[in-house]
């Protein structure tokens, strides 16, 4: 039998009824929530608000132009080499200072996430995001390349306050049967923004080597755009995204809004999470997976055009194959846990298949018909990128009740750490000795990425024992 609770609080109720976008909604399995050890008749509803979609479709699409930023100059490396006289290792720089900008700034965003909330994180990435994209603006030209480093530097701060948010948005606003759901749909935004990194710059800016002023006028029509629908976006998140819900959308998250802030520590959050085996095993394991992903979306300009000549176009195109192919995977994924809860076999499982896809990427590439590298591209894809969700996930289920803005911050930022080391070596074999050396690197550390997840359930096996032989 249920038993019914009511959160009786004038100024919240007041709010249900100020929006459309705030109409109530019954969560899909539960409509009530107590708190372990409540010795009274206080109550405390928990609801679902039409808001949610909102805050995670404005939140979604300028996640979505930041990661457009970060990827719009790797897949023209050779436009840009030639526009800015550098180097591909320069134009390299410009997608790995965003893993390089994270890892420090990981700490503070984290922090400031849990201290001042989901909508100051926000604005400042969306602000940061909308900033440096109209500094790029100002960067067309072929000696100022310093311009370009610079705004692409800004945009790398404003990502920091982006990438950690999925799970937080997914679980403060959306129920039970939502979650994993609305936090595929979360990381999903930045995967398309990749997906439409890789389409548009090659139609927008292409390759006049012998009209430089061409090149120009077709670049600054592509940084002004971007920068209008920043700024467009920064407005919206202004106005559509809040804290929180005025109730909790869940029993879980009505019993940790309910506890003492004061009891909160950042610092002792950290350590936790450090002493948590099973974690330290997925940060590593996590950050080899998108490590790989981060190394192989820099790099595939150079892949690609070292055995297809002027396929820029095409280039483009089998990027876009890849993520989008991504996106179906992390949806499925996503949907599949939600229905399952089956973290560990999910994650090992995908795991296997993304480096049999990296597998058959790297062999088939050479084989000069491109209609095959789409092919094995969008089943690394499908694979590769729907990990992405899961590692999510997986985190925020077996550190509970630690905060998931942590505990995906901590998942970023060792994700970055892998990404900044596999483009580098990566990107030196690939100009030294080929694709093919390149992408052997990889699938080694993918192969050790397995091993690592298959790791977790021996590990939490061997874990359960010692801790029922101490308990006798």
């Amino acid at each position: 039998a249920a038993i019914i609770y009511n959160y009786s609080n004038n100024q919240q109720q007041q709010q249900f009824s100020s929006s459309v976008l705030e109409q109530e909604l019954p969560p899909p399995d539960e409509k009530e929530a107590m708190l372990p050890g409540e010795q009274n008749n206080e109550t405390l509803e928990t609801r679902l608000y039409w808001r949610r979609f909102a805050v995670l479709a404005v939140f979604s699409l300028y996640s979505l132009v930041n990661a457009f930023q970060w990827i719009q100059y790797s897949i023209i490396t050779n436009i840009f080499m030639d526009y800015y006289n550098v180097s591909s290792i320069a134009i390299d720089w410009l997608s790995v200072v965003y893993m390089v900008a994270y890892v420090p700034l990981i700490f503070p965003a984290t922090w400031l996430l849990d201290k001042k909330g989901l909508r100051m994180t926000a604005l400042l990435g969306a602000g940061l995001n909308a900033l440096g994209a109209w500094v790029k603006c100002a960067s067309v030209g072929p000696g100022l390349f310093w311009v370009t480093m610079t705004a692409q530097i800004i945009c790398s701060v404003a990502q920091v306050f982006i990438l950690g948010l999925p799970s937080r948005i997914a679980s403060v606003w959306f129920g039970p049967r939502e979650v994993s759901t609305a936090c595929a749909t979360a990381v999903l935004g930045n995967q398309l923004g990749v997906a439409i990194g890789f389409l548009l710059p090659p139609v927008l800016v292409p390759n006049t080597a012998d009209d430089k002023d061409l090149m120009g006028h077709n670049i600054s029509i592509m940084f002004y755009g971007t920068a209008g629908v920043s700024t467009l976006l920064f407005l919206l998140t202004i106005f559509v995204i809040k804290d929180r819900p005025p109730l909790p959308p869940s029993k879980a998250q009505a019993v940790l809004s309910t506890g003492p802030a004061e009891d909160y520590s950042y610092k002792k959050s950290i350590i936790n999470l450090f002493k948590n085996k099973p974690f330290i095993l997925l940060l590593i394991s996590y950050g080899i997976m998108t490590g790989s992903f981060y190394s192989v979306s820099t790099l595939l300009n150079q892949m690609i055009i070292s055995h297809y000549p002027g396929e820029e176009l095409n280039t483009g195109r089998i990027g876009l194959t890849l993520v989008v192919a991504g996106m179906f995977g992390s949806i499925l994924c996503g949907i599949w846990l939600d229905r399952t809860k089956t973290y560990k076999l999910t994650t090992l499982i995908v795991y296997v298949l993304s480096f049999i896809g990296m597998v058959v990427f790297t062999f088939t590439l050479n084989l000069e018909n491109l209609l095959v590298i789409f092919f094995t591209a969008g089943v690394l894809g499908f694979f590769m990128t729907g990990y992405l969700p899961i590692g999510f996930e997986f985190g925020v289920e077996i550190t509970y009740p630690e905060s998931e803005g942590t505990s995906s911050g901590l998942l970023n930022a060792f994700a970055q750490v892998f990404g900044i080391i596999f483009t580098l070596i990566q990107g030196q074999l690939t100009t030294d000795y080929g694709p093919l050396s390149g992408n052997i690197f990889l699938c080694a550390w993918i192969l050790l990425g397995i091993v690592l997840t298959g790791s977790f359930s021996y590990l939490q096996a061997f874990l359960s024992l010692i801790s029922s032989v101490t308990e006798d």
